[in-house]
């Protein structure tokens, strides 16, 4: 079903680093600067294209500082954070977020270790502790990652109690729980899929877009398929989410952000360094990568 609410894309922005592992907080400005000209999106410190885990929470107020005086007033930008053990740790990150003069954050579902899944009610309880303590603007995450989907009628029940609750990010195979969950929604807050993957199956069915780590290398052809849909052309939106599919699949053969960032690099663009665990990348792999970059105009 057509939706009211305007379709949209963000990017999870990488952290760059200096070739020592210290936060490089020039190139970090650079890159962001390059994602609002492009009009995308931004969500900053997390876990996956982030390196979120890798971060000192020093380093994470820091980055979600400069996200606010790089981005606010020109793209919409929230935190993101890692996913949390317990409800303390994702109020902490609003608390953060907050002072950072962010406009909102992502709440992940709940990790409480050793592979254990919560169960809904404790799941509802965490969600609704963080909703009750955090004023920004949240979107819940429902992420196949985290082992399990956020249950449909817990996602019901915090849209009628929280109207700071504004949206869904939702990354899951099964295109089934999608459907359901735009029936549930019903307009009330936006809903993107995680990746580009579903992009298009998304706002078919009524939902405003994707996030993606794509944003990073290419921030103004993943702005273009949700311009050109919402333009009503559908031939060209389908053309620039092939042109997406294709950076997508260079950059996971390649090694993922940290492919990304070598990638930015011999571009010259500002993307930084990868922090260990993650280490460089480099060779046939990224000589792919950064041929599609170029093939595809990224610059």
């Amino acid at each position: 079903m057509p939706s009211p609410r305007p379709p949209s894309t963000f990017v999870i922005s990488l952290t760059p680093f200096t070739r020592e592992g210290a936060l490089d907080e020039a190139a970090l400005r650079g890159h962001l600067r390059r994602l609002a000209a492009a009009g995308i999106g931004v969500y900053v410190g997390g876990s996956g294209s982030g390196e979120g885990y890798t971060l000192s929470p020093a380093e994470v107020g820091r980055v979600l500082e400069i996200g606010a005086e790089e981005l606010r007033g020109r793209v919409p930008v929230r935190a993101m954070g890692v996913e949390p053990r317990t409800a303390a740790q994702m109020i902490e990150l609003g608390r953060v977020a907050s002072a950072a003069g962010l406009d909102g954050m992502q709440v992940y579902s709940l990790d409480i270790g050793h592979g254990n899944r919560p169960r809904p009610a404790e799941l509802e309880r965490y969600f609704s502790d963080v909703l009750d303590a955090v004023g920004l603007d949240a979107v819940v995450s429902s992420h196949f990652a985290a082992g399990y989907f956020v249950p449909l009628d817990v996602v019901a029940r915090l849209l009628e109690r929280f109207p700071h609750l504004v949206g869904l990010n939702c990354t899951n195979p099964d295109i089934t729980y999608l459907v359901r969950l735009l029936e549930i929604v019903d307009g009330r807050a936006d809903v993107h899929v995680g990746g580009p993957m579903q992009a298009l199956t998304c706002l078919a069915l009524g939902g405003q877009g994707y996030l993606s780590s794509e944003g990073n290398l290419a921030p103004a052809l993943c702005v273009e398929v949700v311009e050109r849909w919402a333009a009503a052309d559908l031939t060209g939106s389908a053309a620039a989410f092939a042109r997406v599919l294709r950076l997508f699949a260079a950059t996971q053969e390649a090694g993922g952000i940290a492919a990304a960032k070598a990638a930015l690099g011999r571009l010259g663009l500002p993307g930084g360094w990868p922090r260990p665990p993650r280490l460089p990348v480099e060779g046939p792999a990224l000589d792919a990568l950064v041929a599609v970059a170029g093939e595809l105009g990224v610059s």
